[in-house]
């Protein structure tokens, strides 16, 4: 009989790998936490109608790669494709923005899911760490959030990640660059479903990255030549901020993110050590998506960075995360009574927040010392019955290789010292 396997293009996070996803989550979510955002989290699947009107119809995202199905009882649902959505709609539906301190300020961490042709940086199944400010026009809010962003990939060591920034105007002065980018497009050679896509949002067809597509676009207007004086000014402060506070950023006039609700401010960081899925992360302000799912005019803005992304860039650059060891103290028991006193050792040890573990099973003390090399442990405790009769357990520091006998009942209060 076969044994099942993870389904194609999904993957298992196990130690000792997963401790470095979970030193990228912490890395990313300390900023957050330090900066007035609470924790949300959303469940694994929504109504279908949430991301079609909140990601967009035209997006890849809901017209191919949305895992959507139908529950016993009729319901439309679809497993979250990204997190946005979802947190916009919880922070309404508690009416988080009714209770007077806006931005309402949000970070989550999570798995998203696409169907997409899986290939190395992108799963089927992938884990974000996302953060929004909802409720608040402020272009000190979109510079706060690129800012901490920068802040967590330096603190993880990595360096050679890139950020672009661009702004896609406002309900004003976007119209007018959309008209003049479908006149535009409309004069390509073009295959039907481009064309399609160009008369629904043409700014999609920019994020093509076919490259006979893009060789055509080489001339395509920029939204930054339509910009209204309003959305002008907006991001030059956005820039002004980010400059000042020594983060750099190039300007990307042809960046548009794969997701229609975003307005002004929009941001991508690139890894260049990553092949075609340079992208670690992103985001930028979405004014409109309040009022695109229901609720009233709130401007946010947020970004979502990828945990997979972002432990394949520290691979590319040769970061070591310093990751504490899992295990300090490892015990070695030989015979019934050892067993009894070093088990009673090592609970005493871990209520002391000491990292302690316990050769299980009956083995000999070649197979326990393996073990105990194995852990990681700094110190192993061993003791036998001759030991016990002396009062004593040896104590080996595993790094000098030295052993020495310390008292039954002083062994916890040394250890403790030793690893204070």
């Amino acid at each position: 009989m076969s044994t099942f396997q993870a389904p194609k293009g999904t993957y298992d996070l196990i130690p000792p790998e997963s401790a470095k996803y979970l030193a990228v989550r912490e890395a990313i979510a300390a900023p957050l936490r330090n900066s007035g955002y609470g924790y949300i989290e959303t469940p694994g699947f929504e109504n279908v109608e949430l991301f079609a009107r909140g990601v967009g119809e035209s997006t890849d995202i809901v017209t191919k790669e949305m895992y959507a199905f139908e529950t016993k009882g009729g319901d439309q649902l679809a497993l979250r494709p990204e997190g946005t959505a979802s947190v916009l709609r919880a922070a309404l539906e508690a009416n988080l923005h009714k209770l007077g301190n806006l931005p309402v300020k949000l970070w989550y961490s999570g798995s998203y899911y696409r169907y997409e042709r899986p290939q190395k940086g992108r799963y089927r199944h992938f884990s974000q760490v996302g953060a929004e400010a909802i409720g608040a026009e402020d272009p000190a809010l979109d510079a706060e959030l690129i800012i901490l962003a920068d802040q967590a990939y330096r603190s993880l060591g990595l360096r050679n990640f890139r950020i672009l920034l661009n702004s896609l105007g406002d309900k004003e002065c976007r119209p007018v660059y959309r008209e003049a980018l479908q006149t535009f497009l409309r004069g390509l050679d073009l295959d039907e479903e481009t064309l399609r896509r160009a008369d629904i949002n043409p700014l999609r067809v920019l994020d093509d990255k076919r490259p006979d597509v893009q060789k055509q676009l080489t001339d395509a207007p920029l939204l930054r030549d339509y910009l209204c004086d309003a959305c002008k000014a907006y991001h030059e402060e956005v820039r002004e901020l980010i400059t000042a506070a020594g983060v750099a950023f190039e300007d990307d006039p042809k960046l548009v993110r794969g997701l229609d609700y975003y307005t002004r401010t929009t941001f991508e960081f690139v890894h260049d050590g990553l092949g075609s899925q340079s992208a670690v992360g992103g985001g930028g302000r979405y004014d409109g998506l309040s009022e695109m799912i229901g609720g009233p005019a709130l401007p946010s803005v947020g970004w979502a960075l990828g945990v997979d992304r972002t432990v394949l860039a520290l691979e590319a650059e040769g970061v070591e995360l310093q990751l504490p060891a899992l295990t300090s103290v490892f015990a070695v028991p030989l015979g019934e009574e050892a067993r009894r006193v070093l088990f009673a050792k090592v609970t005493e040890l871990r209520k002391l927040g000491i990292a302690a573990d316990f050769s299980y099973g009956a083995k000999g003390l070649k197979g326990a010392m393996k073990n105990a090399n194995r852990s990681g442990a700094r110190y192993t405790i061993v003791a036998g019955e001759r030991d016990l009769a002396e009062g004593v357990v040896q104590l080996k520091d595993m790094e000098s290789g030295d052993q020495t006998a310390v008292g039954v009942n002083e062994i916890v209060a040394e250890l403790e010292s030793k690893l204070g």
